[in-house]
């Protein structure tokens, strides 16, 4: 973890590369342990577009608690996906946003996404 100070803010990130032999065989795995479940996924999507704060960020993710989404961002920020910024004032103001590893999985959400409007598409009207 660095921090790296700014006139205006702190920001922590994570830009060391895991060792080969932590990382399953499997890159399909590899991809499904970093972006897996529901709320990183959407996580990552809400941020694709624009930084935000933590409220902005649960209120568009939506149903997530705050213990779950705090978690997942740590675990992000820890793998080098999200960017956490802590600007320097009272109450203290903290945005996160997606590092440059983060943004490159925009093609696999965008990908999900038109599946998703395809599939939702082939749906029976009710």
């Amino acid at each position: 973890m660095c921090a790296a100070a700014n006139e205006s803010f702190t920001e922590y990130r994570n830009d060391a590369r895991p060792h080969r032999s932590d990382l399953p065989a499997c890159p399909v795995e590899t991809t499904a342990q970093l972006i897996g479940g529901k709320w990183r996924l959407l996580i990552m999507r809400d941020l694709l577009s624009q930084p935000m704060r933590f409220r902005e960020l649960q209120r568009s993710v939506g149903g997530i608690s705050q213990k779950v989404l705090t978690s997942n961002l740590r675990d992000m920020e820890k793998h080098g996906l999200i960017v956490r910024r802590v600007f320097p004032e009272v109450p203290p103001r903290v945005e996160y946003s997606l590092t440059e590893l983060g943004q490159s999985l925009r093609p696999i959400i965008d990908a999900m996404r038109n599946w998703g409007l395809n599939y939702q598409g082939m749906a029976l009207e009710d």
